[in-house]
């Protein structure tokens, strides 16, 4: 098969990240912070986060060239019982579940638009449309990535430009700014939220998923991370930017077509309706990319294992139509019968844990593997891998505190259902390996 070179490669990482989460999560944030300030301090928190994810990501992505992110490097680093769990997840919350929340915010832009159209039945139509372009031909899917990511980067530019221009409508949401109080940023409304806005950048490190199929990947992946991250900050912290400043708060809060409403204070009614359908266009790239990136992790595993060994089977013309169709099958479920803001919660915390081993494992892979060849290694080690564990780890801790006061002090869901899938999914990663060693397979470095 073809190899993809970096221009490809940052179009995957890109599209990956700037999907559901920037259009969606504000109506969420909004719900407890409403300061313009703490918006902006929350995004640019998440932004070194990702950023120095994607430092200490490319140092091992260039010392482990291989597809698979975290399933292979926790795998290496500490035991395959890990890099399996991470696997795991990475199959189940790591793609399938974005996927099917960028399926949801996609036909729920769409049908705010256009009301007669039944919003789960184009969700799924469009998802499977996606998935057998990818399923048909490897060439064409990546030859379409490239053309929706380069639509979507145009897209958002002319919306960021028309925001700065157009009168401030949402000016008002300024004046709360002179009430900021740094003290505020350690409360828990504030680390809830960070989950939220981890989401959103969620996708920085999807180069590494990919890295078998990237030339010259000691080189490519590490230009691939850096560059795509420290574009997206910026694009997202003008985009909430104007967010705010062209939308009153009160018509946002708790809302999940945030780019939509903007767009019609920003463009008018029927003008905001055509930009509403053009992120629909975008989500397709964020839909397509995952729809590609994520089944490589199943392929990795399924070398690895023999109990999932029925998803590298690839078609005739390369691509890994098993592991692409099963993938399919995890988000059409999630899709049809999950919650939005659940299943966000629900894998922002199982990724940023998966991350977190993996961030932190970069000291741990420096003192049990001194002599491996680095061609990148990380700046200011280990400042970097530190400073994304703190701020990670604190936000995760939050979550789970959040999850319990709803639960049992204030009464307001029935069960600490986040932190249930959350642990649940992990574990459940543990368990089908232990059944994998029953089943004698083999695992292979």
């Amino acid at each position: 098969m073809k190899k993809i070179g970096t221009k490809t490669a940052s179009t995957f990482v890109i599209a990956n990240m700037i999907g559901t989460g920037v259009f969606t999560t504000l109506g969420f944030q909004l719900l407890s912070l409403t300061n313009p300030i703490y918006i902006a301090l929350i995004w640019l928190m998440g932004g070194l986060a990702a950023f120095c994810g994607a430092i200490v990501y490319s140092e091992l992505g260039a010392a482990m060239p291989r597809s698979g992110g975290e399933y292979h490097y926790l795998s290496v680093i500490y035991h395959p019982a890990v890099g399996f769990m991470s696997g795991w997840t990475s199959l189940i919350v790591g793609f399938a579940a974005p996927v099917a929340l960028s399926s949801m915010a996609m036909s729920s832009y769409l049908c705010s638009i256009f009301p007669s159209i039944d919003k789960t039945v184009f969700a799924m139509v469009m998802l499977t449309l996606i998935t057998l372009l990818h399923a048909i031909n490897t060439h064409v899917g990546t030859k379409t990535q490239n053309i929706l990511t380069t639509v979507k980067i145009a897209i958002i530019l002319v919306f960021i430009l028309a925001g700065l221009i157009v009168s401030p409508d949402g000016a008002a949401n300024f004046d709360s700014m002179s009430e900021f109080k740094i003290g505020d940023v350690l409360s828990p409304a504030f680390a809830v939220s960070l989950i939220w806005v981890y989401y959103a950048y969620s996708g920085w490190n999807a180069a590494a998923y990919i890295a078998g199929d990237i030339e010259n990947p000691r080189r490519n992946v590490p230009l691939a991370l850096l560059s795509s991250t420290l574009f997206v900050i910026v694009l997202y912290l003008c985009l909430n930017m104007v967010f705010l400043r062209t939308t009153p708060v009160e018509e946002m809060v708790g809302q999940i077509e945030i780019g939509l409403i903007s767009a019609k204070h920003i463009f008018g009614v029927k003008g905001g309706e055509i930009m509403g359908i053009l992120i629909t266009v975008m989500l397709v790239s964020s839909i397509s990319s995952m729809v590609y990136v994520g089944p490589r992790v199943a392929v990795t595993m399924g070398e690895d294992y023999r109990l999932f060994g029925f998803l590298t089977k690839k078609n005739k013309n390369g691509c890994p139509s098993f592991a692409i169709w099963t993938q399919y099958a995890i988000s059409s479920i999630m899709l049809l019968t999950g919650s939005f803001q659940l299943i966000t919660q629900y894998t922002g915390i199982v990724l940023s844990f998966c991350a977190l081993l993996t961030v932190g494992g970069v000291i741990v892979h420096r003192y049990r593997f001194p002599d491996v060849y680095r061609p990148y290694k990380t700046w200011a080690y280990p400042l970097p891998a530190i400073l994304f564990c703190v701020i990670i780890l604190w936000s995760i801790i939050y979550m789970m505190y959040n999850d319990y006061v709803v639960t049992f002090v204030d009464h307001t869901q029935d069960a600490p259902w986040t932190m249930i899938l959350s642990f649940g999914t992990i574990l459940m990663g543990l368990v089908f390996y232990g059944i994998n060693k029953v089943y004698h397979s083999d695992f292979v470095e």
